[in-house]
C-alpha cells in the first residue's frame, strides 16, 4: 500500500505592530508549511522577520501569503485591482518577505494567495494569471515558485500553464459547497470549529481524497498539503490534535516545497 504523504500548513504571521491574531510560535511546533503574511492584509516587517527566524530553526518551510492591499478589512473585501498592478504587487510581497526568510537562512519556497484574492482567483482566470505573473516576476532567472491553491482554480491552472508546481490544497476547517469551493465566510457554518469535525475533514481528506459538502454529498478534495486555520478559537491544541491523529492514522507529515 501507498504511504499517505502531506503537507500541513497555516497562515502565520497575521498581525500588525502590538496587534497579533495567531498563535506563530505554537503553530510554527506543529504545522510543516508556514503562510506568512507579507504586509498587505496583515504583518509587518518585525512580525515577518520573526515568523521566518522561528520557521527557518525548526525547519519549516516558509510561503509568502500574498493578498490584495487591504489592512482595514484582513484581506477579505472583494477588489478590482488591474492585472499589471496585481502583479507587481504580489511581486511585491514576495520580494519583501525573501529578505527576512535568506536572512534567517532559509527562502519564500511557495506563493498562496490569501483571503479575497483566493477566493478570486478559483474562478476568474484574469487575476489568476495576473498572480501568476507576479510569481513568475519574483522569481527572476532562476525560475518561478510553486503555487499552492484550491484543486481545479483558475490559479493553478495558470500556474500550470507557466510551468509552475501547482500544488492542490484542502481545508480541515472550512465548509465546501457541492462544486468543491468554500462555502463564504459570511455564511453559517463556513468555518468549522468542532474539533472532531475538523480532524474527521483531516483525515478524509488525506486517507480518501474526499470531503462531505454542506449538501452531505461526499466530493473528491485530492491535496498534497492541508491548511488548518491559525485564527480560530484554540487553533494551535486543534492543530496538534490533528497532526497526532493524522500520524496514528499512518499518514507521514512533510512539505511539498
Amino acid at each position: 500500500m501507498a504511504v499517505m504523504v502531506i503537507d500541513l500548513n497555516a497562515d502565520l504571521g497575521e498581525g500588525f505592530g502590538r496587534w497579533t491574531l495567531t498563535d506563530d510560535d505554537a503553530l510554527l511546533s506543529v504545522v510543516t508549511s508556514a503562510n506568512v503574511a507579507c504586509g498587505f492584509h496583515a504583518g509587518d516587517p518585525v512580525t515577518m522577520r520573526r515568523v521566518c527566524a522561528l520557521a527557518a530553526e525548526r525547519g519549516v518551510r516558509i510561503g509568502a501569503q500574498v493578498s490584495y492591499r487591504d489592512l482595514a478589512g484582513f484581506g477579505r473585501r472583494a477588489m478590482d485591482v488591474p492585472p499589471d498592478e496585481l502583479a507587481a504587487e504580489v511581486a511585491y510581497q514576495i520580494g519583501a518577505l525573501d529578505v527576512f526568510a535568506r536572512a534567517a537562512g532559509s527562502r519564500v519556497a511557495y506563493v498562496k494567495p490569501h483571503g479575497a484574492l483566493y477566493n478570486r482567483t478559483v474562478g476568474d482566470a484574469a487575476q489568476a494569471a495576473a498572480v501568476v505573473a507576479g510569481v513568475l516576476l519574483a522569481g527572476g532567472p532562476d525560475g518561478g515558485l510553486p503555487v499552492l491553491g484550491l484543486p481545479g482554480s483558475e490559479l493553478l491552472a495558470a500556474a500550470g500553464k507557466a510551468g509552475l508546481p501547482a500544488v492542490a490544497e484542502a481545508f480541515a476547517d472550512r465548509a465546501y459547497t457541492e462544486r468543491g469551493t468554500l462555502v463564504p465566510r459570511g455564511e453559517a457554518g463556513a468555518v468549522l470549529l468542532d474539533g472532531d469535525a475538523v480532524v474527521a475533514q483531516a483525515l478524509a481528506v488525506a486517507r480518501d481524497g474526499q470531503v462531505v459538502a454542506a449538501g452531505g454529498r461526499r466530493i473528491a478534495a485530492g491535496a498534497r498539503s492541508l491548511c488548518l486555520h491559525g485564527d480560530t478559537p484554540g487553533a494551535a491544541d486543534l492543530a496538534r490534535r490533528v497532526r497526532r491523529e493524522l500520524q496514528d492514522a499512518g499518514v507521514v507529515l512533510g512539505a511539498f516545497a
